[in-house]
């Protein structure tokens, strides 16, 4: 059975790899919006001029990490991908608790949408994946003399739940819907409002407002940030992620002494 699941894997973990590496070389030599590169994974955390080299040298490992599952026959070569997606959890895990505000950059500017529970579990998912390869020792060689019906199944259970688990497929739908990015797509204020009282960030922190009605508002990116006065001078920013069928919304509180206050998520919400 593991020998099965291994070699289902196998050409799983290719691909993926190769468009992570793809999609990061192209969104590292395309002419995006200026810093964007800024707000995508680990890439935050690193001074600006080190964004773009370090995005193309990540890029370059993922696409070495697909050639040597293919072509090496190493347990070297099974191994490093085994690291490279456990590393690849524990950051995504690290970010989005330090920075709730940026892509995960998995797949280049098309993972752009923070960072969430699926992202994580993806990758969690993948290192399993590459994990059973290692353990079995499998090869390019063992998946071609593998198929059946039961590596079929293998490999649609693999796919089916590695969809599931990528966000990114609701930010590209949107985009072929729009035919614009998430940074250009108009959308209203008020249906950015009427998304913030839907959410739990809102039902959680309404008890503090002095007032439903925002007493400042703008728009980031993909960010629409909403200001609403609170208790004893303090203010409740809120802040909606524009774009995808169910939004993330998050909130601060704000007090005249201080930074804001924790950074909390919302369960996401219909549109």
């Amino acid at each position: 059975m593991l020998s099965t699941i291994a070699a289902a894997a196998l050409p799983v973990l290719v691909v993926m790899l190769l468009l992570g590496g793809v999609a990061k070389i192209g969104t590292a030599g395309g002419d995006g919006t200026p810093g964007a590169l800024g707000r995508l994974g680990p890439a935050v955390l690193a001074p600006e001029r080190f964004v773009k080299p370090a995005m193309i040298i990540c890029a370059c490992g993922e696409l070495g990490l697909a050639v040597g599952l293919v072509a090496v026959d190493h347990p070297a070569a099974r191994w490093l991908p085994v690291a490279f997606f456990a590393v690849a959890t524990y950051v995504l895990r690290d970010l989005r608790r330090r920075r709730p505000d940026v892509g995960c950059g998995c797949f280049g500017e098309v993972s752009a949408a923070p960072v969430g529970i699926r992202s994580i579990l993806r990758a969690a998912v993948l290192t399993a994946a590459a994990v059973a390869v290692a353990v079995a020792g499998t090869t390019g060689a063992d998946v071609v003399a593998g198929i059946s019906w039961a590596f079929a199944a293998s490999l649609g259970g693999i796919v089916v739940l590695l969809l599931a688990l990528s966000p990114e497929l609701e930010e590209s739908l949107a985009r072929l819907r729009y035919r614009a990015p998430c940074e250009l797509r108009p959308l209203p204020p008020e249906r950015a409002l009427s998304r913030l009282r839907a959410s739990s960030a809102w039902r959680t922190h309404a008890v503090l407002l002095e007032s439903h009605e925002p007493a400042d508002m703008w728009r980031e990116l993909c960010w629409r940030f909403f200001v609403f006065p609170a208790r004893n001078g303090a203010e409740v920013v809120f802040a909606v992620y524009l774009s995808g069928r169910r939004p993330t919304v998050r909130a601060a509180l704000v007090t005249p002494d201080g930074p804001p206050a924790s950074l909390q998520e919302s369960m996401p919400v219909s549109a």
